[in-house]
């Protein structure tokens, strides 16, 4: 079974769960032996690309856990554009997590709590609500499977979550274990924690992820180009000149 990972057929994929009776819930009321479906979304580049995708959700009704770094070169939480992005997922009705980057701290789980819950509160500010569960940013083995909170928070990588019920990425933008409906889990009858991606969803068919990676930089840099000359005099010329041509 593929998917070519447009937005059509990511409110298909979440219609067809519903349709074999799953529930969707949050990490906190998910139970492994129920047919239970955790939504999770893991934003390692874009924020706004994170928007439509919420909004696919809510229209069915479904309430989604966002996962947001803070120290991210690709994005700030804090910049204006940012906050509208998260004021406009959060008022669809889904919650904010924090997207830890444990390589940023040293490896100990003394330190990562401590780094961890300065990271929670500085989303919280941003965010205006209490970070109550945490993901990992490209896990080491050892933290996968850790069956203790980190910085009193879950994380999406207990056993409960990981190990007990089914997981399922799109990863590198392709489900490389499987679709989720190729996952036992399904056909038994259990829980699935499903983590996708915001940057490998478009509105049209796209079915490499190069493209997608190379639209994105291409418009980042667009970006980065118009607030530059916003703020700096001997650009704005420069700036103006080429996008008048």
């Amino acid at each position: 079974m593929k998917t070519d990972f447009s937005h059509n057929h990511y409110r298909d994929l979440l219609r067809s769960f519903l349709e074999r009776g799953y529930r969707v819930c949050d990490f906190e009321g998910a139970d492994p032996a129920e047919r239970h479906l955790i939504v999770r979304h893991d934003i390692d580049m874009s924020l706004a690309l994170a928007e439509p995708i919420s909004q696919i959700e809510a229209g069915l009704g479904i309430s989604a856990t966002y996962f947001v770094l803070v120290g991210s070169e690709l994005y700030n939480p804090s910049s204006p554009d940012s906050r509208r992005s998260l004021d406009k997922i959060r008022s669809s009705g889904h919650e904010i997590g924090l997207h830890f980057d444990a390589s940023c701290y040293a490896n100990t789980l003394e330190a990562l709590d401590t780094a961890a819950d300065a990271e929670c509160r500085m989303l919280e500010l941003v965010v205006g609500a209490p970070i109550r569960t945490i993901s990992f940013h490209r896990p080491v083995p050892e933290l996968q499977n850790l069956a203790r909170p980190i910085a009193g928070r879950r994380h999406a990588y207990e056993p409960r979550f990981f190990a007990d019920m089914a997981y399922c990425s799109d990863s590198r933008g392709a489900w490389h274990y499987g679709h989720p409906f190729e996952q036992g889990a399904v056909s038994e009858g259990r829980a699935m924690q499903l983590l996708t991606h915001p940057i490998w969803w478009t509105p049209e068919s796209m079915s490499e992820p190069l493209p997608k990676l190379e639209r994105f930089l291409g418009e980042r840099q667009q970006l980065l180009a118009a607030e530059l000359a916003d703020n700096c005099e001997p650009y704005k010329a420069v700036f103006e000149s080429r996008n008048s041509q």
